[in-house]
């Protein structure tokens, strides 16, 4: 575990490095004792940060590490979470400007909407179903802040589990009128199908990672609120962006979602 000064030093690294789009060594190398507690300590104190700037709100929070292939990857037995904010919620008419990002990918998944709060630590799937206004099409942005990708849980922790943006479909749909869990979604990049997933691929129904998320954050004095976006995690694997793609992802019974990048 870190002391203060070097949280607040870990914390200065990544916020400097997200500034100046240039991407530092893995806060693993830099800081050896860096645990998770330490991780998610320096990702609230830049969030915290962000939310000093003006008109910047908390907007909802996502899941990562949601599949089992990324778990074990990791080496760990359970997901991690980040913010996003409102300064993150792009808008599908808006060409994302890849310049603002370090190493950018987008991931599809679905978003829940909710329309009432959740509890905390006894949060259940079917109290984030009877929560959630919405369902909706989404890409979500990632970014890494450490070199080349080369991280570590720690890392992407502290990175506010790699979190960059998220950009919604028009389509609305309540979460009763469709199995949640086994929803197909493809990815075009071009008109070219490039990937291709179900949403079984998050914990085996991305409702579970709503409920995981709920409790977790519960921890650290965070509830999850009306009107909050949650991604619960991507049914495909993270595709690098790059000026000039034109992504599209369509989905089962909730129609698609675009991103064009210059």
């Amino acid at each position: 575990m870190l002391d203060a000064s070097h949280r607040a030093a870990a914390a200065d690294l990544l916020w400097r490095a997200e500034q100046d789009r240039a991407p530092v060594g893995p806060l693993t190398g830099t800081f050896p004792g860096i645990d998770v507690v330490d991780a998610y300590e320096i990702q609230l104190s830049n969030v915290r940060r962000r939310l000093e700037q003006p008109g910047v709100s908390v907007r909802g929070h996502k899941v990562g590490l949601s599949s089992e292939v990324m778990q074990r990857m990791m080496g760990v037995d359970e997901p991690d979470y980040g913010h996003l904010l409102s300064d993150m919620v792009l808008s599908e008419d808006t060409p994302v400007e890849t310049g603002r990002y370090c190493s950018p990918r987008v991931e599809v998944e679905i978003a829940y909407v909710l329309g009432d709060g959740l509890p905390g630590e006894d949060c259940t799937e079917q109290d984030v179903l009877a929560a959630t206004e919405y369902v909706v099409a989404s890409l979500e942005l990632i970014d890494s802040r450490i070199t080349d990708w080369r991280i570590g849980l720690a890392d992407t922790i502290a990175d506010n589990a790699s979190s960059a943006g998220v950009l919604l479909g028009a389509k609305r749909v309540a979460p009763g009128e469709l199995n949640l869990a086994d929803i197909g979604a493809v990815l075009y990049r071009g008109g070219e199908e490039i990937a291709r997933g179900r949403t079984s691929a998050v914990l085996g129904d991305p409702t579970v990672a709503v409920a995981w998320l709920a409790r977790k954050v519960a921890a650290f004095g965070v509830r999850l609120e009306a009107g909050h976006v949650i991604l619960p995690g991507s049914c495909t694997a993270a595709v690098d962006a790059r000026p000039g793609d034109h992504f599209r992802a369509e989905f089962d019974g909730l129609g698609d979602v675009s991103a064009r990048f210059v």
